[in-house]
Order: structure tokens, then sequence, then C-alpha cells
């Protein structure tokens, strides 16, 4: 007999913004464990969108705009059937529409060429909400993926 599910874990509120979401975030950028260095850098980096959003939305409202932009609505996932392995579209589960949106966006913010993390995750940040970026490509790529293989989506399990 299978065990039973575990329990989710409520998520505390950043300090902050008093924010769920930011939280979440929060720790996906921590490394090794360094939460203050992650707030502080998450922070810093809704200063920096905040001076460059100007005075019509603030650093935490294009935060929200950016990581939706980025949330993939289908995926593909691959199915071997008869010997073939075929890629099969499938929507996302909104929590993990989320932590792929998160993960993507840590993920090109990390590879961009920038002085800090800060600067670069804000960089992310507002090429997100302006629907551009290394992220938002890779939702469109998906996206477009998804899009080709809707023929074998009839193998979905």
């Amino acid at each position: 007999m299978r065990k039973s599910i575990p329990k989710k874990r409520e998520l505390v509120p950043d300090p902050k913004f008093q924010d769920t979401l930011v939280t979440r975030f929060v720790n996906s950028l921590m490394l090794d464990g360094k939460k203050s260095v992650a707030l502080q850098v998450f922070y810093d980096a809704i200063a920096i969108v905040d001076e460059k959003a100007g005075e019509e939305e603030n650093g935490l409202d294009v935060f929200k705009k950016a990581l939706n932009n980025i949330c993939p609505p289908v995926e593909v996932k691959s199915r071997r059937v008869g010997g073939s392995t075929f890629q099969i579209p499938i929507e996302v589960r909104p929590k993990r529409k989320l932590a792929l949106g998160i993960t993507w966006m840590i993920l090109y913010a990390r590879k961009r060429n920038d002085k800090s993390m800060a600067r670069k995750l804000a960089a992310e940040i507002i090429a997100g909400a302006k629907e551009e970026g290394a992220a938002y490509k890779k939702k469109e790529d998906t996206l477009r993926m998804a899009e080709a293989n809707k023929a074998f989506s009839h193998f979905r399990f």
C-alpha cells in the first residue's frame, strides 16, 4: 500500500511586502541556505525596478506581471508508444506553472552579463514585464513545441 501524501507546508510571508509569492521566489533564489542574502538581492532588484518603472507602477507589481508573462500554460512530456518516443503536450498545473516561471527567471537572470545579481534580476524582471528576454523566449519555445506536437495529444496519460 502507498504511503500517505505529505501535507504542503505553509509559507511565511516575507517581512517587507507580506507576500508568500516573494517568499517562494526568495527560497528558489537562495544558495547554500543564505536566505538573508537572497532577500537582500531580491529587495535591491525590486528597488532598481521601482526606479526604472517610474511612478505609474511599483516594483512588486512589475515583478508579478513579469512572472505571469513567463509562466507557461502548456509543456511537453516524453512518452514511449510502440517503440518510439513522442513529445506530448500537457496542461501545466498552477503550482508547477509558477515553479517553472520562477526557475526560468532565476536561471536566465544568473546567465545575464551585469555587475551584481540584483541588477541581473532587475533586468530580467523588466524584460519579462515587457514580454521579452530569455525567460520569456523559453516560454515561447515551450508553447511552440507544444503546438508542433499537438497531433500527439491523443497519447495523453
